[in-house]
């Protein structure tokens, strides 16, 4: 008792969509791989409006485990984004783990990464997936191309976001807001509020999908080079957009200034007419450009002081508690019954 007095409160927050198959391997998983857990922890699943029989059968497979498992229901889809921040929103635990629900991550690593945590007083751990168990063009090689430029851009130096098990102190990822396709950077966005030397990586085990489609491919190369785009941009001028803005709106003024000096000196030093030559046409763009980079900037200025008070709203259902049992924890005094064996990881456990 006073070793789980001791332990911090964990939550574990896992998002699905279209995962019906793999709803009940992922409870019994995770029970599993926390009946070692020293200290008191809950479950919280969140269907992301899956059109099959995932959010029902959630609802029907967490009750047989109690009330410490909490089911979340979007009325439509979301996306993953989404779904992690209504988890993280839900979470009461002084540690959050998060992690997908396709059983690819072994939820036994939950405790390893946290005893590193806590051990090494970090803000955030996340995995670094040893043996890959996925297809090279679909999903290896763009996940490495996809996390090289990360790193190389944001400064933040881990070798694989693409993790989805992360563990994180609440007090530091509750300061972030996801809302987009955020949480492929969310060490990132952390790096925000907390040191980057505060952030690490561990080997954890890695399984091939048995059940369903992966939600990714090839595709998603492209959109993360978009949304670094994004990440560079906040890193670098979040608190002074205008700075961004306004600094080329600047550069293109001065060039546009310059030719309509140099023209003016044609015009009435040299005697000879303007108002054909390309230069002309091409100095009043630059004006006008420089007008509208530089007005944008003071929008922007404007808007970054209301920017994390808008936060993106998502229609919940409810959460699965309509036969009015209380929210509970789970902890090592209170066991419960496993029926998947879960394989064995395929890398050695650490610490």
């Amino acid at each position: 008792m006073n070793t789980a007095l001791k332990a911090p409160r964990l939550s574990v927050v896992i998002p699905m969509y279209k995962e019906q198959d793999n709803v009940t391997p992922m409870l019994e998983g995770v029970h599993k791989g926390l009946s070692s857990y020293p200290g008191e922890w809950e479950l919280i699943v969140v269907d992301d409006g899956s059109t099959d029989d995932t959010g029902p059968r959630l609802v029907r497979e967490a009750a047989q485990f109690g009330s410490h498992v909490r089911v979340l229901r979007f009325a439509r889809n979301h996306g993953q984004t989404a779904a992690m921040q209504a988890g993280i929103d839900a979470a009461r635990g002084e540690i959050i783990a998060t992690l997908d629900g396709d059983l690819q991550n072994d939820p036994a690593d939950i405790p390893r990464l946290v005893d590193e945590l806590l051990k090494r007083d970090l803000d955030l751990i996340q995995g670094k997936r040893i043996n890959r168990q996925d297809a090279l063009v679909s999903r290896k090689l763009p996940s490495k191309i996809a996390n090289r430029l990360i790193a190389k851009i944001t400064g933040v130096n881990l070798t694989d976001y693409g993790c989805s098990l992360k563990v994180y102190r609440a007090r530091i990822i509750k300061q972030v807001r996801l809302y987009g396709e955020m949480h492929r950077f969310i060490p990132v966005w952390a790096a925000m509020v907390t040191s980057p030397h505060r952030i690490a990586e561990m080997p954890v085990a890695h399984f091939a999908r048995q059940f369903g489609t992966s939600k990714y491919g090839i595709s998603r190369t492209f959109r993360v080079i978009l949304d670094l785009l994004t990440v560079f941009f906040f890193m670098r001028f979040q608190a002074r957009p205008g700075h961004f803005f306004g600094s080329i709106g600047l550069w293109l003024g001065f060039l546009g200034g310059a030719m309509m000096s140099w023209l003016m000196f044609v015009k009435f030093g040299l005697d000879e007419p303007i108002g054909g030559r390309p230069l002309f046409l091409i100095a009043i763009l630059l004006l006008v450009f420089s007008m509208q980079f530089i007005t944008t900037g003071v929008i922007a200025e404007m808007l970054a002081r209301i920017f994390y008070r808008d936060k993106p709203r998502v229609a919940l259902i409810n959460e699965a508690t309509d036969d009015g049992t209380p929210l509970g924890w789970a902890d090592a005094a209170q066991p419960a019954t496993v029926v998947m064996q879960l394989p064995k990881p395929a890398v050695p456990a650490h610490g």
